[in-house]
């Protein structure tokens, strides 16, 4: 199959492969001769379209006609415009066809069990600022910790590769450097694990904290709460000036709401408290050491599944994302649900177009009504900046077949499967129901994975055609490619491949069984996330203004 009509009421398709002017499509429900060039993954018109006339995929509205466009045509951000349809409170629909799940039934993750019942797929150590004026006290703890402790090897891969550089130099080869083997990169002097059962000990460096508005103070005080009390980590370091915004004060009542009685240990040190940086980074160091020796003490013991709590995201999509990786995820998502897991689906500039969809999806009306309050207000503070949710593609997405934000979304919410829609949060609240929850973020990967992991998710994952290497301090970030071509291109960030649907190889059930029995393994310890190995710790708070 060469192309692909997604839904029965669309009327346009997808190309599956490169496909030249002149060639005759012949599939079940359309017959037509292709008018343009249409590239893998781009769209075409499968009926004469007329100047306003609707363009339609996975059956809803996605845009409209600004000009003609002939059947077999090659859609483009010139010829058609983003547009969406009105939603509003209607009939519930949030009955759904449970998958089977007897298979997994059964089956556990190795995890760390927590005092408040949740369970971690990591045992981490925190350090974290509660302002920015602390970064470089943390950044000494850092240096401190990470080789000393053998987190990082005792010299960078990257660095061994300047002295070998250097050394040439001097000897008078500046030429051998254009034709170096990679072999220098491999790591030198590398440092044994002093605690074995810690993951790693994470410094979550940040730019906020003073100088913004209170509702971006409190946001951050709730966002590092969701840090201190996730099930994956062990314990906290706080570093505090003082005189910041955000309090000290502000952090303990979000932790109170997430967790009324933390027994992690929490170490709370303030800088204008104690003196010069000397005294506080030195009790610092000591009580973490401290601090660590108690965390170590956690192991590895069975969970059910049930304990997972998802993030699903994506990044540098293509116009794959929605017929291969994001589906599979959704069936994913929807195994895990019906396992009694939570699911988190976020970036509501990529929820434009299917609004009424999850609406109806919603339990009962008041989720339906935060979640359309949500929308809207996001969408009109975008628009009043001059950057509505259409704005949202990028000019990847663009390149690649997502020409409308409508396009875009339609695909993106796939990864939600069909499963109710439990509960909607608005960031940085925390997920404290098993199903599907709806997240307020940003569509900026790092802003919203940031986010979900914030909000409780214990592994996200993370879908993208055209490669993206983010991660995430505290929990795994397993990377999907939605195309073959990009797995084997970018084997150093990419975990899992979907692009076995494209190429009719397995369907979307299969590739979600396939990734539910991968998580598991990652839950585990058994396999490590590309992320986490190649050290991407990425974590940028939202500061609540615009963020597409």
């Amino acid at each position: 199959m060469k192309t692909l009509r997604i839904h029965p009421l669309d009327n346009v398709a997808v190309a599956l492969t490169d496909l030249p002017k002149g060639e005759t499509i012949n599939e079940n429900s359309y017959h037509l001769l292709l008018v343009s060039d249409i590239l893998a993954k781009h769209k075409f018109a499968l009926v004469d379209l007329y100047t306003n006339d609707t363009i339609t995929m996975y059956g809803v509205l996605v845009g409209r006609a600004v000009e003609p466009i002939q059947k077999g045509a090659l859609l483009t951000t010139s010829n058609i415009r983003h547009a969406t349809n009105e939603y509003t409170i209607k009939e519930r629909k949030a009955e759904w066809h449970a998958p089977d799940v007897t298979s997994w039934q059964s089956k556990t993750f190795q995890g760390y069990h927590r005092a408040d019942g949740s369970v971690g797929t990591a045992n981490h150590w925190v350090v974290i600022p509660m302002v920015f004026c602390e970064n470089a006290n943390v950044d000494v703890m850092r240096d401190a910790f990470m080789k000393a402790l053998g987190y990082q090897p005792r010299q960078s891969p990257y660095q061994s590769l300047v002295e070998e550089y250097i050394s040439l130099y001097k000897e008078g080869k500046t030429e051998a450097i254009k034709t170096l083997e990679a072999e220098v990169l491999q790591e030198k002097n590398k440092a044994e694990r002093t605690f074995e059962n810690i993951d790693g000990i994470k410094f979550l460096t940040h730019t906020l904290g003073c100088g913004g508005t209170r509702q971006d103070v409190r946001a951050l005080c709730g966002l590092l709460a969701g840090y201190i009390t996730h099930a994956n980590v062990a314990g906290a370091t706080v570093l505090s000036l003082g005189c910041q915004n955000a309090q000290v004060d502000i952090l303990k009542e979000e932790i109170f709401k997430r967790d009324v009685n933390l027994i992690k240990p929490l170490i709370i040190l303030e800088q204008q408290q104690l003196g010069s940086e000397r005294i506080l980074l030195q009790e610092a160091i000591r009580q973490t050491f401290l601090g660590l020796v108690e965390a170590n003490k956690n192991v590895r013991k069975p969970a059910a599944l049930k304990k997972l709590c998802i993030g699903l995201e994506c990044g540098g999509s293509d116009g794959f994302s929605g017929i291969s990786a994001n589906p599979a995820i959704g069936y994913t998502s929807d195994l895990l649900v019906s396992l009694g897991g939570s699911v988190v689906l976020s970036e509501f500039p990529e929820l434009c177009g299917v609004e009424q969809g999850l609406t109806d999806r919603c339990v009962d009306e008041k989720n339906a009504e935060r979640f359309m309050q949500l929308m809207r207000t996001y969408n009109e503070r975008a628009t009043a900046l001059g950057s509505g949710f259409y704005a949202n593609p990028s000019p990847g997405n663009i390149k690649d077949g997502l020409i409308t934000d409508a396009i875009k979304s339609a695909g993106a919410a796939k990864k939600g499967g069909t499963s109710p829609v439990v509960d909607i949060l608005d960031y940085p609240e925390k997920v404290t129901k098993p199903g599907l929850t709806l997240l307020c973020t940003p569509g900026n990967d790092v802003e919203s994975t940031t986010a979900e992991v914030g909000s409780g998710a214990n592994i996200v994952l993370f879908t993208t055609g055209l490669g993206t290497p983010t991660g995430n301090p505290i929990a795994p970030v397993l990377k999907i490619s939605t195309n073959s071509r990009l797995y084997n291109k970018m084997t150093d960030i990419i975990d899992i491949n979907t692009g076995t649907i494209i190429e009719g190889e397995e369907t979307i059930q299969q590739v979600g069984e396939r990734i539910l029995d991968y998580v598991i393994a990652v839950a585990s310890g058994d396999i490590k996330a590309k992320a986490d190995a190649s050290g991407h710790d990425d974590f940028i708070p939202w500061k609540r203004g615009i963020s597409l």
